[in-house]
């Protein structure tokens, strides 16, 4: 049985679902990385993310800036991350 996980978007616009196992790996990826950092670009954290998986010799199935797109869509919705403002390339920080 393939889990799916219903993501949020931060402006209510029509979100997706996701496998569980690929939530699951990201959601806590991300918070981690931005909870040892004051600020983060997506770029920086998605580098992170694949020397990680590297590291650990393992392939992620499918598109992982599709996937990382969609679960930081989705910890912002849940505030648990917002978007530091007026920075270029946007950046990003954990909430207590």
């Amino acid at each position: 049985m393939n889990d799916r996980v219903q993501l949020k978007h931060p402006r209510g616009k029509k979100p997706v679902t996701m496998s569980k196992e690929k939530y699951d790996l990201l959601r806590p990826a991300v918070l981690n990385y931005l909870r040892t950092r004051e600020k983060a670009t997506l770029g920086e954290i998605s580098g992170a993310i694949e020397k990680h998986l590297k590291v650990k010799k393992k392939k992620f199935p499918g598109s992982l800036a599709w996937h990382l797109e969609w679960v930081k869509l989705d910890l912002e919705a849940r505030k648990l991350i917002r978007r530091v403002p007026d920075t270029s390339p946007q950046e990003y920080m954990a909430l207590p």
